[in-house]
């Protein structure tokens, strides 16, 4: 049986590839109808999104095969929904984090932060935390947490290796006053000067014999010791336990911060393509400006929480030693700021580039929060956006930053006249810019090419023709009201009950797939039973966003789970509770202010209103 099983999980993938369609089969087979076709199809996508037999992207692709055959949507119109305006958001978003990864901007930004902060053990926490959310906010979790991650992990241990030096040398003294004490040589009470070039106490006498009993007094007390093997042991767990907490910091920061911005994680932008699908009179009431402005104290809140959580189960609750508050500064601690200054430094200083690319991006953060505020007319209203009509979207402007890093050059050029009228200067090999001219752009499109996730880009089109194949068959609705029983529960439990739903379910499948089978469905519902579709879908979106529990639940969690350190009951333990925060902070923020900045208290007109079919 053994050999038996071992070859049917070795072709695991070729079987759920095979079986699970043929299976489903008698679905279309007996009840021929849209949709059945239409729920084939997802039960298809799910399955393999679930197990990952295929590529997310390729089962992405699944709706321009399956949608045309089943008569639910024509093939031009599924191939339209790959290529939409929130696809080119995440396209232009993506372009703006390649220059700022290619310029090692996130790195100098991260560094800098670590230096202000310090290396106590708890402020050391709260500086990798906020500097990996604020980083995810505008580059992927996955980028950022592999970035972070090497960091983090130099500097423990570098606080490892100088706290096990201070206690060899601790104990080396210790050893050597005892010896002088038997020999009468120094009295109890005596000082001993710490010195790491000259191991041996100051008020010794310089004496061969001394100096050799000494030493073979240390190796006898060394031998029959057993306090210091336990203090190493104690040590050895301490620094252990730090390792899991900065580590679990890292990736759970990197998660909760890409939730803060509309483009700092895909599943928001899935929520906003298919609002505008679903509904798409509700007048762009979720732009990035709106979003930011829900979603960030959500990610500020919560991310305090889960710091405060994560020192009381990996650091204790002595907020002296971890605050390091009235004690000064061991060699540990000088030892591990120089790791980061040390990194500081390689940076060398800011390059005409790295200024470049800083600037903008923040014309573009600029550009964003000004175009639609909702409190006032922003820019694109009063010059564009006329007849309740968006011809300037978010899109529109994220594409034109990326253009502009395609044709500003990355130094200052080299002109003749700049040498002082003389010969070019002298130039390394690996330089392959001309002698005079410009310097090559910001970006080049071999560099993007390289880099651009352009899975992501399929991924999200999937969910979008999913979502519109889901309405246009029918399928949508039929299964929101199957969930009208929900109407005689009150709404803030209908939200606690759903957001728990996803983030479980998120645990097991991708927040992509999650959000893009879900969202559909529970934007029916809302309507079926009398609620803002923004009501559900906003709080199910960022919950979708919140996989803390396993290592295979997001890339950031794997990434930190194969440096060995945790166990996945480690994470068990810490992402339940992680979850659980999520969960609760979400759903207050749903029913306070989100109420007032959506007024969600209301069925807007827009809700009655969908695409036409």
């Amino acid at each position: 049986m053994g050999p038996a099983w071992r070859t049917v999980w070795a072709f695991r993938n070729e079987m759920v590839i095979f079986l699970v369609p043929l299976l489903l089969l008698p679905l279309p087979l007996v009840i021929p109808t849209k949709e059945a076709g239409c729920g084939f199809t997802i039960l298809v996508m799910a399955a393999y999104w679930c197990t990952e037999a295929l590529p997310l992207a390729v089962t992405a692709l699944i709706p321009v095969i399956f949608f045309p055959m089943f008569g639910i949507m024509e093939s031009s119109e599924v191939c339209m929904q790959y290529l939409k305006d929130t696809n080119m958001l995440l396209v232009g978003g993506l372009i703006v984090a390649i220059a700022v990864e290619h310029w090692n901007l996130h790195k100098r930004i991260a560094l800098r932060v670590l230096l202000i902060v310090g290396v106590r053990p708890a402020l050391l926490m709260m500086g990798f935390m906020g500097v990996t959310a604020f980083l995810s906010m505008w580059i992927s979790n996955t980028a950022t947490t592999a970035m972070m991650v090497p960091i983090a992990q130099a500097v423990l241990d570098q606080l490892n290796m100088a706290e096990a030096q201070n206690m060899e040398l601790d104990l080396i003294y210790e050893n050597q006053i005892v010896v002088l004490e038997d020999k009468g040589l120094a009295k109890t009470g005596d000082s001993v000067t710490a010195d790491p070039e000259n191991p041996k106490p100051a008020n010794v006498p310089e004496d061969s014999k001394t100096t050799n009993e000494i030493s073979n007094g240390h190796l006898q007390l060394s031998e029959g010791t057993t306090d210091a093997e336990e203090e190493m042991k104690l040590r050895s767990q301490k620094h252990l336990e730090l390792s899991k907490g900065m580590s679990l910091s890292v990736c759970y920061a990197a998660s909760i911060g890409g939730t803060a911005t509309l483009t700092g994680t895909t599943p928001n932008l899935i929520m906003k393509g298919q609002l505008d699908d679903l509904f798409p009179n509700n007048g762009d009431i979720i732009n990035f400006a709106t979003w930011f402005g829900f979603s960030f104290p959500c990610m500020f809140i919560m991310l305090v929480i889960t710091w405060i959580w994560l020192q009381i189960l990996f650091l204790g609750i002595n907020f002296k030693q971890n605050f390091g508050c009235m004690v000064a500064k061991s060699q540990k601690d000088i030892a591990a700021y120089q790791v980061v200054k040390n990194e500081m430094n390689k940076l060398g200083r800011m390059t005409f580039a790295e200024i470049e690319v800083l600037v903008l991006f923040i014309l573009l953060v600029l550009l964003w929060f000004t175009r639609a505020p909702g409190f006032i007319d922003g820019w694109a209203t009063v010059l564009f956006n006329k007849g309740n009509k968006d011809y300037v979207t978010d899109a529109t402007v994220v594409i034109f930053i990326s253009i502009i890093m395609f044709v500003l050059p990355s130094d200052k050029p080299r002109l003749p006249c700049w040498n002082g009228g003389g010969p070019a200067p002298e130039q390394p090999e690996a330089d392959r810019r001309p002698r005079y001219g410009p310097a090559p752009p910001l970006l080049t499109w071999k560099v993007v090419q390289q880099k651009m996730a352009w899975n992501v880009v399929i991924l999200l089109g999937g969910g979008f023709a999913l979502a519109k194949g889901s309405e246009r068959s029918g399928l949508s609705n039929w299964l929101g009201a199957q969930l009208t029983p929900l109407e005689a529960i009150p709404p803030w439990a209908i939200i606690i009950l759903l957001c728990l739903l996803i983030a479980t379910f998120t645990e097991c499948a991708s927040n992509v797939a999650t959000t893009s089978l879900f969202l559909p469905i529970l934007a029916a519902m809302a309507v079926r039973i009398n609620l803002n579709p923004l009501y559900v879908m906003l709080p199910c979106t960022l919950c979708a966003s919140f996989a803390f529990m396993l290592p295979v639940a997001t890339p950031p969690n794997s990434i930190v789970f194969s440096y060995g350190y945790l166990k996945v009951s480690d994470m068990v333990k810490a992402g339940f509770m992680v979850n659980l925060i999520g969960v609760l902070v979400i759903s207050l923020a749903i029913n306070t202010w989100g109420m007032v900045m959506f007024d969600l208290n209301t069925i807007p007109a827009w809700a009655n209103s969908t695409a036409n079919p």
